[in-house]
């Protein structure tokens, strides 16, 4: 066999030189695009909203929003630069000077984006980060019970408005206060009222974008394709959507939550198992969740009535819980926010703590996600059981589905397909301390699991909860300067089945360029490859 000629040393040095040359063209390039986007910037958006990786308050800044510290290590690719506007001009200007310059942006609301694609890249890119934070306006309107609600707004920021409004109006979306909503509005946002109200962009009547071209668009003038594809399909994929109007829902002035833990050894195998069949057929106004961990079923619930009124229901459809007068806690809706996520000492006024539960992302995580359109066997789940009580297991969240507002609705009404016969959403999470590792056991856990659970979730496509990011379902390739679409169909059929197709015809529409863009966003179809 022939062996390879090695280079001479004349060689050698020309191949550095042109080495060194075109490394020095590319970054004298990086350079330039970043000079002439912060000059571009300068014209029309204050020098205090505008921080570079040199500027002292960058790295507080870039770390005051990321929930997931295993993106905070020096390896991770970090933006050049920060922008923070305070009014629509200035995201107009920040998109316009980063198409002109080369410089793509980034759009973080709150920060939870589980592969943090808001803020880092995954590989070697030139960007900046449009943080919203400063665009956190709630305006409610009783007489309508509507709201326009910035995306930089957090649903703790949204709920308390609401609440301070009227006891007898709330809104359906998640649990976390601290989630942004421009993140958790456009991958769909679900939460306690899921069964009775559907999700949150179930709840949407308009809302403001900015395009790649920079121009301000409502639902009327964005055209019925892209408001359609916002609303559950990412909307960091087709622009910055400013903010959203909402349609408010009625709740009533008293409700019921109960927090139910059931030990394996008092039967948790069991009552899950039931569970299954029980939770997606209750009466819409009854949600009932459950948190399994090590060898205990904790089952949280909201109930839209009264103690009273809730009692002959457990008994008569799920006997097996044992649910009894004294797990029974009745209060407001908004009081019923804080109580279910951050505990019985919490206030409303904590849902206004943009950094609320902060020790629970101090360490790092790794999720993903499952949807069960057929109920597990008892013996799959003594088995799940015992997998998570071995060293360095996760825990699982199960949210029920069958409500009408959520199966009655055609899979391709919204982008979130995730509708009729589905029972209930599996979220698994691991979690592990910083200081103790890269994280590598716990996420091997996860992927090990998820595999394991193959046979007993949906499949083909095996389906995705988009809110729940998981790289591990594919990345998006880039070909000739625009993401590829059938490469997108890995990822994108798992998170939207058959509604990637439209909303990558979307996408075309309004940024055929593929200006937005990130790991998983929608690739346009017109420009596929």
């Amino acid at each position: 066999m022939a062996m390879a000629k090695s280079l001479s040393p004349p060689a050698v040095l020309i191949f550095a030189l042109l080495f060194s040359y075109a490394a020095s063209i590319a970054s004298s390039q990086a350079t330039s695009s970043s000079d002439g986007f912060l000059q571009c910037l300068s014209a029309s958006i204050p020098s205090q909203l505008v921080f570079t990786q040199s500027s002292p308050s960058f790295t507080p800044l870039l770390k005051s929003s990321i929930k997931n510290p295993k993106f905070f290590t020096p390896s991770i690719v970090r933006p050049l630069y920060i922008v923070t506007p305070t009014n629509a001009s200035h995201v107009q200007a920040a998109v316009l000077c980063g198409r002109r310059n080369g410089m793509r942006i980034r759009v973080r609301s709150g920060g939870h984006d589980y592969e943090g694609l808001s803020y880092r890249s995954e590989r070697p890119e030139v960007f900046a980060v449009l943080d919203l934070s400063n665009l956190r306006a709630v305006r409610v309107d009783r007489q309508t019970s509507t709201a326009w609600v910035d995306s930089g707004a957090t649903l703790g920021e949204l709920y308390y408005a609401v609440g301070k409004a009227s006891n007898l109006l709330g809104f359906p979306a998640g649990l976390c206060p601290t989630v942004g909503v421009g993140g958790h509005f456009s991958g769909g946002g679900f939460g306690m009222l899921l069964r009775k109200y559907g999700l949150a962009i179930d709840n949407v009547v308009d809302a403001v974008l900015v395009d790649a071209k920079g121009r301000l668009l409502n639902k009327n003038t964005m055209g019925s394709d892209v408001f359609w594809a916002i609303r559950g399909g990412g909307g960091e994929s087709f622009g910055v959507v400013l903010s959203w109007q909402v349609k408010l829902v009625p709740v009533p002035a008293t409700v019921t939550v109960f927090n139910v833990p059931v030990s394996a050894s008092q039967g948790a195998v069991d009552v899950v198992t039931r569970w299954q069949q029980v939770a997606p057929s209750l009466p819409d106004d009854l949600f009932i969740r459950v948190l399994v961990q090590q060898q205990t079923a904790t089952f949280q619930s909201l109930f839209l009535g009264t103690c009273d009124a809730l009692l002959p229901v457990m008994s008569s459809r799920f006997p097996e819980l044992r649910f009894n007068r004294t797990s029974c806690k009745e209060m407001t809706w908004i009081q019923s926010v804080p109580y279910i996520y951050l505990g019985s000492g919490s206030t409303v006024e904590d849902l206004l703590n943009r950094t609320t539960a902060a020790s629970v992302f101090s360490s790092g995580y790794k999720a993903t996600s499952d949807y069960v359109r057929q109920a597990i066997p008892r013996g799959v789940w003594a088995n799940i059981f015992s997998k998570l009580a071995q060293p360095n297991a996760g825990l699982m969240i199960l949210d029920p589905y069958g409500g009408a507002r959520i199966g009655g609705v055609p899979e391709s009404a919204t982008p979130f397909p995730h509708r009729a016969g589905v029972l209930y959403n599996i979220q698994y999470m691991n979690f592990w301390s910083m200081a103790g590792g890269d994280g590598a056991v716990q996420t091997k856990w996860i992927r090990d699991f998820y595999a394991f659970m193959a046979p007993y979730v949906s499949s083909n496509p095996r389906e995705a909860y988009f809110n729940y990011r998981d790289l591990d379902l594919g990345e998006n390739v880039v070909v000739g300067n625009v993401s590829s679409y059938q490469a997108g169909m890995v990822w994108g059929h798992k998170y939207f089945k058959d509604n990637y197709r439209r909303l990558a015809m979307a996408k075309s529409q309004i940024d055929p360029d593929d200006y937005f863009r990130n790991e998983q966003s929608i690739p346009p179809l017109a420009n596929s490859n």
